[in-house]
């Protein structure tokens, strides 16, 4: 307490940022996690069920078991690692250009995670539109590729690759600009030492000195990627307009809270989702920490 007392001014200049955690961050969080243990439908006091929510969710719930949850695996395997490897691979090109083509670049590549909905609308369905108007159809068509045309984000085999498709070109966000910023704030002198050890070529300085150098930024955009991933959901809904999206073909986790929460109002089991979703994405973001992670801890 004498410490504090000491240090009371530090204190005050942090309490906004603890006052502004608490209130957005710690609260809903042990809010949701309270509410998962509920049958809660927005009208009616929370009525507590203890672990049937979950019991439902891994047992019963058909909808989850045979679709949300792999919809989500197989999107997670693809945007995931893609997303990363893509972002890293365009930030290492990028930070080779002269300062003003870079800052072009960068807010290009970075520009998808600003527009978000919009562009997805203007942009995706009008390239995926399942008539001969859209772009990837009449191209198709028009080269007798295919005789009909394909109702993309309308077909239960076609929308989860579309979803994947924008969902990768929407993933350059602060992930990307933090590898970007890693790569650039590399000390040149670790450069010109390797090339008097014996480095020849950009691919060996990329290995032995930008990726070691930069393992707190990687650290960052794996985060970040793994929050992009699982907590992406509207895509579907967007592309195909309907949330159910066409015989669940497109459902992820984000769908299924969606469905519960704002649908059905069963908040309790949209609450239990959430949790589930959070625990995925607190492993994921420790095994990243520790592949990431310095000796001295992250």
């Amino acid at each position: 307490m004498i410490e504090i007392w000491k240090n009371r001014l530090s204190y005050l200049f942090i309490a906004p940022f603890y006052l502004l955690f608490v209130i957005f961050i710690m609260i809903p969080v042990i809010s949701g996690i309270f509410l998962s243990f509920t049958d809660f439908n927005t009208i009616e006091f929370p009525r507590w069920v203890g672990w049937r929510n979950y019991q439902n969710l891994l047992s019963q719930d058909t909808v989850f078991l045979q679709h949300v949850l792999p919809n989500t695996f197989k999107f997670a395997l693809f945007v995931g690692p893609l997303g990363y490897v893509c972002a890293f691979l365009l930030a290492a090109v990028i930070a080779q250009l002269p300062r003003l083509p870079r800052t072009s670049f960068a807010l290009a590549m970075y520009a998808p995670s600003l527009t978000g909905g919009i562009a997805m609308v203007v942009i995706w369905q009008v390239m995926f539109t399942g008539d001969r108007t859209g772009y990837i159809n009449s191209f198709l068509l028009k080269w007798g590729i295919i005789h009909q045309p394909i109702f993309f984000v309308l077909d239960e085999k076609w929308l989860l690759p579309v979803m994947i498709i924008v969902a990768i070109w929407a993933s350059m966000g602060i992930g990307f600009l933090a590898i970007l910023a890693g790569i650039l704030n590399v000390d040149k002198q670790l450069y010109e030492a390797a090339r008097i050890d014996g480095t020849s070529n950009n691919l060996q300085e990329l290995w032995y000195i930008t990726i070691p150098s930069m393992k707190p930024q990687m650290l960052f955009a794996a985060i970040m990627s793994i929050v992009h991933t699982l907590k992406t959901g509207g895509i579907g809904a967007q592309l195909s307009g309907s949330n159910p999206t066409p015989n669940y073909a497109g459902q992820l986790m984000m769908n299924h809270i969606d469905d519960y929460a704002f649908i059905r109002f069963e908040l309790g089991y949209a609450s239990t989702v959430a949790v589930v979703l959070l625990l995925m994405m607190y492993g994921l973001s420790k095994l990243f920490g520790y592949l990431f992670g310095t000796k001295e801890g992250v």
